[in-house]
Order: C-alpha cells, then structure tokens, then sequence
C-alpha cells in the first residue's frame, strides 16, 4: 500500500508490527511475520535509511518506530523533494521539446511561417494575426492571475475586432482575478462587448485555441512571454479542445459568486486542503491559484487552525476524516 511512498511491502510489515508489539527484535519479529532474520534486517535497513525507525537509546534494545503521522509527513516530505527536481527537469526540457517539434515540422527560422514564436512582441503579432483569421470561435485558458496593463491594453484591439465580426469567444480565467481590479476591469469589458467569461480556481496549461484548427501554448510554463509554438494537428487539437471543454464545463460564470461547499469551504479551499494534502510548495501553490505566496500561506494558515492542525500534512489527514477530501473511487 505504501510502495508509492518508497516502502517495500516487506518493510511495511516489519513497520506495522514494530508498531504493533514494540520492543521486539530480529528474532521475535522473523518468528512473527514467517520470515528469516536476513529478511527482517533488510526491511530494518530500508525503514532506517528512509529515516521512519530510529535506533533505542539502549543499543540492546535496537529500534523503535516512529509514530505514523510523523513517519508519513517525513516519507511525503522525501517524495515532495523528488517531485519538485522532477519538475525541474521537466521544465528545463519543455523549451527544447517544442524546438524539436517545430524543427521536425519543416519550421523555416526565417518567421514568415514559423511555428515557433518567441518573445513577447513577437507573440502579440502572431495572436493578432490569428485572431484576425479567425472566422467562428475562440476559447482561451488564462492562468497566471493578473495580467499586466499592457498586455490588457494591447489585447483590446484585437478582441474588439474579433468579437464585432460576431466570433463566439470564451475565455476562462482564475477565480483570482475577481480581486485584481485592472484585470477584473478587463474581463468586464470583454463580457460587455459580447465575450463569454469564466473563473476556476486552476488551470491546467496557458493556451489560445482559433477555430478549433490552430492552438497556441507557451514553450515555458513559468515564462510565458520567452516563447510560444503553434500546433495545428488534428489529434492535439482535438485533446486540447476537449480539455477546454471540461475546464469550461467545470468553470464558474463570471458575474456569479463562487459557490461553498456543506462545510462552507470556497472551492479555493477545497483544492487547497487537496495541495496541502500532497505536499505542494508556498511558491508552487501561489502558482496555481495566481496569487503571491504570502496569501498562499494565510489560506494555509487558516485551514490549518480551522482544523487544529499541526502541520500541513496532518491539515490534509483531517479533513480526509471529516470528508472534506474525498477518497478515490479505489480506496486510496
């Protein structure tokens, strides 16, 4: 059950029974669990080397088991910290994926028809020149917060043009924005000029999709602005639509309040109690709300008291119990 964690099943036996009949040894144990004292020393040596059992004060009485919840909490900070160079190294690859893509597409490096866009001036160029071929519909995720006064002001244009040609248009943004007023201001002007708006809490990817032919996506998710590349196969196309879809579906309109759950809970806190549960950074968390992490903390830090909980992980281990974080369909 805890592979996942980094524990052979072998050594969450060994685990479970110091836990249960503490102060046996090698030998009690093997007699126990139906295994040789070779076994039961290499579980001893895994469950020592992930740091969950500690040696006795008396070397004697050789080792003792450390409490679950903080064994968990030290097994997750361990995964959390191989997660995030994982995604280091995801994103130091994305750039040179989507370069390889547009090399392997026949891309000429001379713009005329390149699929790969890079900086921000260059992008803005390439958007308005889509935007204004597009003929029937665009649907836009927005992550990010909020957005600078010149990106706002240098997306009127286009999107005025766009929406007077009656262009269905659909864009969903964070529920963050609803508290940035320039950026609020904007989604606003775009709803009175005919777009339609929604918030979530997250998005899964920055993205631009015209006519359901053509899709733009950064090549950084962290800078947006370093570069974009343009996909026009049928198959993405037809998965990122459908993720659109989805996030559409699931998004709430923008003139309505964000609902609350039976516990009273904003979906803001919802999905936080569900980051906080898998270990997520302040800066990583911050991400994905678009918000700062100082307001990443007091969200934590209020859910945390509302709980009585001690740490972060122990936040996510109550309100599973309460139900507040529902287990998936398998059990786990």
């Amino acid at each position: 059950m805890l592979e996942i964690l980094g524990l052979s099943p072998a050594a969450e036996r060994v685990y479970r029974a110091m836990l249960a009949h503490p102060g046996e040894g090698v030998t009690q144990l093997a007699a126990r669990l139906g295994a040789t004292q070779g076994e039961i020393r290499d579980s001893l040596d895994q469950l020592s080397a992930l740091a969950i059992i500690q040696p006795e004060r008396q070397e004697s009485r050789g080792f003792r088991a450390m409490d679950p919840e903080t064994a968990m909490e030290k097994l997750l900070a361990r995964q959390q910290s191989e997660l995030a160079a994982q995604q280091l190294r995801v994103e130091a690859s994305r750039a040179a994926a989507a370069r390889l893509i547009a090399e392997c597409s026949g891309v000429r490096a001379d713009g005329a028809d390149d699929q790969l866009v890079i900086g921000p001036e260059a992008i803005r160029d390439r958007l308005g020149r889509l935007a204004a071929e597009t003929e029937s519909e665009i649907m836009t995720l927005a992550p990010g917060g909020a957005h600078t006064a010149a990106d706002l002001r240098a997306s009127r244009g286009p999107n005025e043009e766009l929406l007077g040609r009656g262009v269905l248009s659909r864009s969903i943004y964070l529920d963050s924005v609803r508290n940035h007023q320039p950026t609020l201001d904007h989604v606003n002007w775009l709803t009175r000029h005919g777009a339609s708006v929604r918030t979530a809490v997250t998005l899964p990817v920055r993205m631009i999709i015209f006519d359901r032919r053509q899709a733009v996506l950064p090549i950084d998710t962290a800078d947006a602005r370093a570069g974009a590349v343009l996909l026009t196969g049928e198959g993405i196309l037809t998965a990122l639509c459908a993720l659109f879809e989805t996030a559409w579906s699931a998004a709430t309109p923008l003139g309505a309040a964000t609902p609350s759950d039976a516990e009273d809970l904003t979906p803001q806190q919802a999905e936080m109690l569900k980051l906080l549960a898998t270990g997520l950074t302040d800066e990583a968390i911050a991400k994905r709300f678009g918000v700062s992490p100082r307001t990443a903390r007091r969200i934590a830090a209020e859910l945390m008291d509302r709980l009585g909980a001690r740490s972060r992980f122990q936040a996510g281990v109550h309100a599973i119990r309460r139900g507040w974080i529902p287990l998936r369909p398998d059990g786990g």
